[in-house]
């Protein structure tokens, strides 16, 4: 690995939800890598990977897990790099995902996201604000990002103004 964020899953079905995330991140030239390994059923492999992030210089590490949803905890007591972790989806509409990963005992923080897409996004970004505090280039790509952000709003504005102006 020579990413600076790693996006660890606990299923590759979880993709979808944190593929706009990742997107965001390359866009922003953050180097990603991203990995499957479940908590439960493969332990051992989320331990080495961890490891692995530790040792080649990844920055932060996104977790993005359902159900259960061990999967952020168990990265988080396995190293003192950041955990950003993302709830997914499940029977429970992402709730208990949610309040799983929220639980984290006092000692063993994990930055937790809103379920799935929305989520993603924001830890991504949120990744990437950690990182640019050391990389004015970055800061400047970030600062861009919401500019265009504001000029999508109200453009949005002005069409719904000149569509209610028409009735």
């Amino acid at each position: 690995m020579s990413a600076q964020v790693a996006f660890l899953l606990g299923s590759d079905s979880d993709f979808p939800a944190v593929e706009k995330g990742i997107a965001l991140l390359r866009r922003l030239q953050v180097d990603v890598e991203v990995e499957v390994s479940s908590a439960h059923r493969t332990p051992e492999r989320t331990l080495e990977i961890v490891r692995a992030c530790e040792k080649s210089g990844v920055q932060v590490i996104v977790a993005a897990a359902g159900g259960a949803a061990h999967l952020p905890g168990v990265v988080a007591g396995h190293t003192l790099l950041p955990v950003l972790g993302v709830p997914m989806a499940s029977a429970l509409s992402g709730l208990d995902s949610l309040l799983a990963m929220v639980q984290m005992p006092a000692g063993v923080p994990v930055a937790v996201f809103g379920i799935g897409e929305s989520g993603a996004v924001n830890a991504a970004l949120f990744a990437a604000e950690m990182l640019a505090g050391g990389d004015p280039g970055l800061r400047e790509r970030l600062q861009s990002y919401r500019a265009e952000q504001r000029q999508a709003v109200l453009a949005k504005d002005r069409r719904l103004k000149e569509r209610l102006a028409k009735e």
